[in-house]
């Protein structure tokens, strides 16, 4: 249904995000009032506008009003009160007996569930520092040797610019050595880069290279330099004003942890009570996906809550203090912490370590690895944000999909090989998952091209360096908290598992493909700096099979970005939209009201329009 024939143009449609130009608080206060504006296409006439919202699960309607007149576009408001921590809307458009419904997934002529409304929340933000960071992720055994030492008997020592296996029977024991030291050795790199923030995957002792099996979460593992080096890299990363991200099992632990060991032993221990003891498993208890070395904590034991959070020495409060100074946490298979077939525990457990981190150190990220139930764990009392794969990785992985032979562990999860999509599934998919959560939810969510669990996205496309720039432009171009995993910037290769965990080649810098390296520092730059990346919302204007044309728009900026995955033809009149280009932040020059150009490969390029 359409209101009149101007609506056939899909790319100009009434809009509104979660973005500061269209609502006046992504933080209000319980008893304030918020405004909510949209902004309307002069083509598109309607005799009503109102903003459908709830109070008390109670649906109350508020009439909407012309702001402004512009060329092109309008602006209408409402006001709503807030009653509740959790504030659903969405806008309605009435015309002669027809009606289309405004929500987070876009414009419907149909009735639309809730679950997709916009949504405020109601409630303080944890942190204020992640929308201008760009984070760099560390896997310690592969990124630096800075000491040489010896390898436990449980490891197969492997010299440091060798191939990992991705596959047999030393997978997870093939230990490279890198260390503190060599991170620390190796900062100005990431300093250089632009990143303001990292995240390592876990640095506790364990008998595997990455360490989520973790026979004690008391001390760094002496493997990786112990405490000493630890709290040397750590004054070596707050100098240089970096972030520093944690990452905890909250789900399990080693079957050699003194937990574990001691509740196996005795029943009538405390420790006991911290695991699932189920004689119709395999070993006896509950394992994560029937891993012998990882049994599942059971936080039904208060002894546990308290060891692990609640108390002021627990494990997440302990990192977080002055003495060890992270400033978060990422949190291992988020989804199934607290969950053991009956027993759910789980949205208990995540809200009292939000809590938990409040009480030690405000102002501290909470980020899930949660890529499948987020919507129900994101709603402003417990994660701050996931590991965005479902939302940004797996789909981009598909549009950009230049690979047929990769080897993908089953497309990320799923038993079928990556499929091939196309521009307007790509931007479908993150749609959908991203309409499902609140706006400032999905910012303080990690966007990332591949991790220490995939792929790396050189293999994605095929070794094509021109793809993988693109890729990596609309990585530091989308919302959300970018992540770039070490090597990435160098182009590192590397197919499904353990290949992916390859390390820096250090001793070969020279050979590094420093245009590809200079280009992304460009884009980091320009991430951590440019007010339409740090506040802008997110407007999709030109989608095609092989490129995306949106906008990021903010008070003070608004940027145009394109991206291209291979070869194709661009031509949009950026006066329908009442833009102009008047200067060219990255990729090809270009100006003026029409945007118009050939891409013979995969391309980024950023602009700035008024």
């Amino acid at each position: 249904m359409t209101f009149n024939n101007s609506f056939n143009n899909a790319h100009l449609k009434p809009h509104h995000d979660g973005s500061e130009l269209y609502v006046s608080s992504d933080a209000p206060k319980i008893g304030s009032e918020v405004t909510l504006r949209v902004r309307v296409p002069n083509t598109y006439t309607f005799d009503i506008g109102l903003v459908r919202y709830y109070m008390d699960s109670e649906s109350t309607v508020a009439k909407l009003t012309k702001e402004s007149d512009g060329e092109v576009e309008s602006w209408w408001s409402a006001k709503i009160p807030v009653k509740n921590y959790d504030v659903q809307y969405r806008f309605l458009f009435t015309r002669a007996g027809k009606y289309e419904w405004l929500n987070a997934s876009g414009l419907f002529g149909h009735d639309v569930h809730t679950n997709e409304d916009f949504r405020i929340i109601a409630r303080p933000r944890t942190t204020t520092w992640l929308k201008s960071s760009v984070f760099y992720q560390i896997f310690p055994d592969r990124f630096a040797k800075g000491v040489e030492r010896p390898a436990p008997d449980w490891a197969l020592p492997m010299e440091w610019n060798a191939l990992p296996h991705g596959h047999g029977p030393t997978t997870g024991v093939e230990l490279f050595g890198g260390d503190f030291e060599g991170i620390t050795a190796h900062l100005d790199h990431i300093i250089d880069l632009g990143a303001n923030g990292i995240y390592f995957t876990p640095f506790f002792p364990s008998k595997s290279n990455h360490r989520y099996d973790a026979t004690s979460f008391d001390k760094i593992d002496p493997l990786l330099g112990g405490d000493k080096a630890f709290f040397e890299f750590m004054k070596a990363a707050k100098k240089a004003k970096i972030k520093v991200l944690g990452d905890i099992t909250t789900n399990h632990c080693s079957n050699e942890h003194p937990w574990f060991l001691t509740g196996q032993k005795s029943k009538s221990s405390k420790e006991n009570k911290f695991f699932y003891w189920d004689k119709k498993t395999p070993f006896g208890y509950a394992t994560f996906y029937a891993v012998k070395q990882m049994p599942k904590l059971n936080f039904a034991s208060a002894e546990l809550r308290k060891r692990f959070y609640e108390a002021k020495n627990s494990v997440i409060q302990k990192w977080l203090s002055p003495k060890y100074g992270l400033d978060g946490w990422r949190i291992d298979v988020g989804n199934q912490t607290g969950r053991y077939r009956e027993a759910d525990l789980h949205d208990e457990v995540m809200r009292d370590i939000r809590t938990a981190m409040n009480k030690m150190k405000p102002n501290t990220w909470l980020v899930a690895e949660n890529a499948d139930m987020w919507p129900t764990d994101l709603n402003g009392t417990g994660w701050d944000g996931t590991m965005n794969y479902n939302g940004f990785m797996r789909p981009l992985w598909a549009w950009f999909n230049h690979n047929p032979n990769l080897e993908t562990g089953g497309f990320h999860g799923l038993p079928i090989a990556m499929p091939k999509s196309t521009g307007a599934q790509f931007v479908k998919a993150m749609t959908v998952f991203n309409s499902s959560i609140p706006w400032r939810n999905l910012i303080d969510s990690m966007t990332l091209l591949d991790s220490h669990d995939t792929a790396r996205m050189r293999n994605v496309v095929g070794g094509d360096k021109e793809k993988h720039m693109a890729a990596m432009g609309l990585l530091l171009t989308y919302p959300g908290v970018p992540s770039i995993f070490a090597g990435d910037e160098i182009g590192i290769e590397g197919a499904w598992g353990e290949d992916a965990r390859r390390t820096m080649t250090w001793d070969d810098a020279h050979n590094w493909d420093h245009n590809f390296l200079n280009s992304v520092k460009e884009l980091v730059k320009l991430r951590r700096t440019a007010p339409a990346l740090i506040e802008g919302g997110l407007r999709w204007i030109d989608v095609q099979d092989d490129h995306l044309l949106f906008l990021r728009e903010a008070t003070d900026q608004n940027l145009l970005i394109l991206i291209a995955r291979d070869k194709t033809k661009v031509d949009v009149d950026l006066s329908k939209f009442g833009y102009s280009i008047i200067g060219t932040h990255f990729g090809p020059t270009a100006s003026g009201s029409r945007l118009k150009l050939k891409s013979r490969n995969g391309l980024a390029g950023i602009w700035e329009v008024a």
